[in-house]
């Protein structure tokens, strides 16, 4: 039996159950046999597993094989330091591995506090009156009451209905008021009768009695988050990014240091002392700090779009964010502002199109009487936490009427015809100081042909055919532009005659257009996507002129551009190449969408190999959130569902934040490839000292402990001042990247290790050789780990790396513009950063316990200036670098 076909009393006898619901010893029983009314959540990956996976990616599985060559070493021949290196790196990995965990963890405990969807406790008829239940306890059969400003708990079927007007926005995207009433529907599905209700929708206005036929995952909202479960969950662009970072930097350490275990051993040293090189050799190879480095990069990301209004769930998604190059937007609440407003009138006075502004109720009678029928003629109620509750464009009128500041005293409602799904109108009587009045409201084609006269200059004057005429043209412009319209008419009854149940003879006073305003910013937030390369496609359940005219009005669809318009039922039948075919238009709108649909558009866009972010906010929107590269829900408005679909929350419910998140995105990965330049430089720094040993035949002029000083000491904390550079002038103004873009790529190795790398490497063994030669060494002569001289050395080779750093920080800011063209203050934590990189090498050259567990020795001034001729050699190098680079851009068409 199709519920919404059969009249109330089939559809009681078909559950079992009658008017005054099931007794509760029934309700127990089918409690047990159908269970709860819950939607089973989403079950996620268990804490302990997520927590292992921070811990085994690529780059810590690379890592962990570091940190146990350097114990095995350390078991072979100890007092190398070898352990204090594997247990330093091991520390690494925990530290990185619980952070982001915990991150990640912390925006969970946040979404869970956000509102639930679904009400807490239902009136339920049970056999002997009213009872409060909890509305996971419904069960089919219960008949429920609900009321204005109730959520529906579960699929219902109307046995009783009293102007009744629903919101299914949540689960069809539909932002229009629905009437509803208990009779039969001949709708072509459930979803489209007038008289079902549905779990997670809004009860606007009136009121209701309805037999529930549905509980649980069996209800349309549950079948649609069982839709959100079967989604895919794809690597970020990051990720792969770092496993792809991690296996060049896996093959370059290992290669080099098999490499140079075979140079060791044909130059002379034994099997332990060229294994030893090769360990050496991997250790600076591989830099232990990145980890770290990009996990707190992304963390600072995500802190700062916090800032801008958007929760991160996961923390890879605050750089995927930086790849987009679609954004799917919903409208409704998104674009808008999800309410309603009084936008355009048409008047009966003027018969001509007016602003609300424009009234003057104390001047013109039938402007008084527009603002009075909008006033009495609603179903409103005033909220306990202030505001107007109830149908959206109720409220709008009342605010209209309110800000004329207008209101005749001693007015009392002395009845009501309530609105229904069939008369689409309704009417309030009111009993005034000069005699009994009729006000109505409703569709202008159920209002209009009940209108005789007109209110025209202080006279009611007749609606003539070319008056009629005139009227159904501004319908008609009206409604083109996408606006919601009401006809707003009176009639004044006659004295002692009884009350009417119906509309007759009404005198027209005008036309009233609605709209769901554009938010603030939007606009502008939309022109900035737009030169940022990035496609925006308004994918809605609203109807296509409704979201036409929004597209205009936030700069989308010019004024004369005509946009490729597809509803839900073109898109059912087109084929998957019509439909990446229809892709290709430059400015896209899809109405009229059902989950599966915008679940089939997310598919094929990331087809065509775009990065696709999808916003929503309703149960229908989650199956494309899950599938999105970024799905993206409403923290106000959004069902939790929706949220727990999603990788980010706007809290704010704005696109504005969107475009603002993007714009962090792509400073995350600019970010990443700065500290990653910066880091890789020094890891040329600590390997030469490693090829000078074998191939001159120099003591070694770097310890490997020495190394860990600089990739998880003196490196760590500038590096992450890099990431938290803001956004350049330019990010906005530059295309989404290509998918093809490496985080690692040529020019980045070439600048570090080819560039940038040489000048510190040249640095550090000059110092090294400085003070040898200081100290009156030999070449040839043998010197043992512990002398002064060596220590002195080791020392000097190390001061010189880092000093070398201390100005490499400044020339990573940016790849192409010069260190003297950047407001040298504008991040703050540069400055913290090299503070903290000063300190340290003091406290590791002039401490006793610095000296002790990085084998170095005080040194003298002149080891410290030696540096400065590299520093600025390598600053004046990169200047020139930059200089050529900028003029071969400038020239490039």
């Amino acid at each position: 039996m199709n519920v919404y076909r059969a009249t109330a009393d089939e559809v009681l006898a078909s559950l079992g159950t009658s008017r005054a619901g099931l007794s509760s010893k029934e309700a127990t029983r089918r409690l047990a046999e159908y269970g709860p009314n819950a939607v089973e959540r989403v079950r996620g990956k268990p804490l302990h597993k997520r927590a292992l996976e921070t811990l085994t990616h690529l780059f810590a599985l690379l890592l962990w094989f570091a940190a146990g060559i350097a114990f095995v070493a350390h078991l072979i021949e100890p007092g190398l330091g070898m352990a204090t290196l594997g247990n330093a790196i091991v520390g690494v990995i925990l530290v990185n591995g619980l952070f982001a965990f915990w991150q990640e963890f912390r925006a969970e405990r946040t979404l869970s506090e956000l509102a639930k969807l679904l009400p807490a406790q239902v009136n339920v008829m049970r056999g002997e009156g009213v009872a409060t239940v909890p509305a996971e306890e419904l069960v089919p059969g219960d008949v429920i009451v609900v009321g204005q400003g109730d959520r529906v708990p579960a699929d219902c079927r109307l046995i009783e209905a009293f102007a009744l007007r629903i919101s299914n926005a949540t689960l069809t995207g539909e932002a229009m008021p629905l009437g509803r009433s208990a009779a039969p529907s001949d709708a072509s599905d459930i979803l489209h009768s007038t008289n079902a209700l549905f779990a997670g929708t809004s009860v606007l206005a009136g009121d209701g009695v309805a037999v529930v036929f549905a509980t649980g995952s069996h209800t349309e909202f549950g079948k649609i988050a069982r839709l959100a479960q079967g989604g895919t969950e794809d690597r970020s662009p990051l990720l792969d990014e770092v496993d792809s970072v991690s296996r060049v930097i896996a093959v370059l350490a290992f290669g080099l240091g098999l490499a140079f275990f075979g140079i060791g051993f044909e130059s002379g040293l034994s099997v332990w002392q060229a294994s030893m090189f090769g360990i050496g050799t991997i250790v600076a190879n591989v830099p232990e700090g990145l980890l770290p480095t990009i996990t707190l990069t992304l963390a600072m990301g995500a802190r700062r779009m916090a800032r801008r209004k958007v929760l991160v769930r996961h923390l890879p998604a605050t750089e995927t964010l930086g790849a987009v190059t679609v954004i799917c937007t919903d409208k409704t609440g998104t674009l808008t502002e999800n309410r309603m407003a009084v936008r355009e009138l048409f008047l009966s006075r003027t018969l001509a199109a007016a602003h609300p502004a424009d009234l003057q109720p104390e001047q013109y009678t039938a402007d008084r009487l527009l603002c009075e029928v909008s006033r009495r003629c609603q179903t409103v109620q005033w909220a306990t936490d202030g505001g107007w509750l109830g149908d959206p464009m109720e409220v709008a009128l009342v605010e209209m009427a309110e800000r004329t500041g207008s209101a005749s005293a001693g007015v009392s409602l002395v009845s009501e015809i309530p609105f229904d799904a069939d008369r689409k109108r309704m009417s309030t009587l009111h009993e005034m100081a000069d005699g009994t009045f009729m006000y109505t409201k409703g569709a202008p084609e159920t209002v209009l042909p009940l209108c005789t006269h007109l209110e025209a200059h202080g006279r009611v004057a007749p609606l003539t055919r070319n008056l009629r005429q005139r009227l159904k043209e501004a319908e008609e412009a009206l409604a083109k532009q996408g606006l919601r319209l009401l006809a707003l008419a009176y009639r004044r009854l006659p004295a002692e005659a009884p009350l009417p149940t119906n509309e007759a003879s009404l005198v027209f006073l005008g036309l009233v257009a609605f709209e769901d305003p554009p938010r603030k910013g939007v606009a502008e937030a939309v022109r900035s996507a737009l030169q940022a390369g990035i496609k925006i496609v308004i994918a809605t359940g609203d109807h296509p002129d409704t979201t036409i005219a929004i597209g205009r009005q936030i700069g989308l669809v010019g004024e004369e551009e005509i946009p490729r318009v597809i509803t839900g039922e073109r898109l059912h039948h087109l084929s998957e190449s019509q439909l990446r075919t229809a892709l290709d238009a430059p400015r896209l709108i899809f109405a009229r969408l059902a989950a599966d649909q915008k679940l089939r558009l997310v598919r094929a866009l990331k087809a065509k190999g775009h990065v696709t972010a999808v916003t929503g906010d309703g149960v229908n929107d989650a199956p494309a959130l899950k599938e999105a590269d970024i799905g993206i829900a409403m923290g106000r408005t959004g069902s939790d569902v929706a949220r727990e679909a999603a990788d980010m929350i706007l809290v704010d419910d704005n696109f504005v934040s969107i475009v603002d998140a993007i714009e962090e995105g792509r400073a995350v990965f600019d970010n990443v490839r700065k500290f990653l330049t910066y880091v890789l430089t020094s890891n040329i720094a600590e390997f030469v000292p490693y090829l000078a040993f074998v191939l001159f035949g120099i003591p070694l002029p770097l310890t490997i402990i020495q190394i860990l000083a600089v990739d998880l000491g003196t490196d760590l904390v500038p590096a992450l001042a890099l990431g938290a550079e803001k956004p350049c002038a330019d990010v906005m103004h530059r295309p989404p990247r290509s998918r093809t873009e490496r985080l690692l790529d040529h020019r980045l190795l070439l600048r570090a290790y080819g560039f940038l790398g040489l000048f510190e490497a040249a640095a550090g063994v000059a110092a090294f050789s400085f003070v040898l030669w200081q100290g009156d060494w030999s070449f040839g002569e043998q010197l043992t780990a512990g002398a002064p001289l060596y220590l002195q050395a080791t020392t000097a080779c190390l001061v010189a790396i880092v000093l070398l750093q201390i100005v490499n920080v400044f020339l990573c800011r940016d790849e192409r513009t010069s260190l003297f063209a950047r407001a040298p203050f504008a991040n703050p934590l540069i400055f913290v950063g090299i503070a903290f990189e000063f300190a340290m090498i003091l406290a590791v050259v002039y401490t006793q316990p610095g000296n002790a567990l990085f084998g170095t020795a005080p040194l003298g001034w002149q080891a410290w200036l030696f540096a400065g001729p590299f520093a600025a050699a390598m600053l004046a190098g990169e200047e020139l670098r930059k200089w050529i680079v900028r003029v071969r851009f400038a020239r490039s068409p």
